[in-house]
């Protein structure tokens, strides 16, 4: 069951947040950023995946830890983008075919591990650049039928917990 929330994501009840990233994204925009304030241990960690793995668009990578007020935390980075061309450079525009990819991995993911709810923000339209309207019909066709709560923040409110 897909639903959509107004709130803030990082306040999300939900077991896991999964967001949109690049390979080697250096976290320094949008949703990416605030992870990285509030998990820098992750950040890192993406570093040293990146740099043994060199993974690809399409894939993700899951970190779990322990966030604010001791609560477990489960961050899934989806690698909705292309890479930077350089080192230190901005990530690549995502891509509608690396979404797609990222969502049917997630959708393993979850039913693999048994997650039992999960928080969205509007992938790869931010520093991604792709229309909404292009975006979620893709979220529908791989999370709509994964039976869980995904709760989809479709309008970010700094603060604000979403009526989940």
């Amino acid at each position: 069951m897909i639903k959509d929330v107004e709130g803030d994501i990082l306040l999300s009840g939900a077991e896991a947040i999964a967001h949109g990233v690049a390979p080697s994204d250096h976290f320094s925009t949008g949703l990416a950023h605030a992870l990285r304030e509030h998990y820098p241990v992750m950040v890192k960690d993406f570093r040293h995946y990146c740099q043994q793995n060199h993974p690809h668009p399409g894939a993700l990578w899951q970190w779990a830890g322990v966030g604010e007020q001791g609560k477990p935390t489960k961050i899934i980075s989806l690698l909705t983008q292309d890479p930077s061309e350089g080192a230190g450079g901005l990530p690549g525009k995502a891509k509608e075919t690396h979404v797609g990819h990222a969502l049917k991995a997630l959708a393993k993911l979850i039913k693999d591990e048994g997650i039992k709810s999960i928080a969205l923000p509007r992938l790869a339209t931010g520093v991604g650049g792709l229309e909404w309207n292009h975006v979620r019909p893709l979220i529908d066709k791989y999370l709509g039928d994964c039976g869980i709560p995904v709760y989809l923040y479709v309008t970010y409110h700094a603060g604000v917990a979403a009526s989940e």
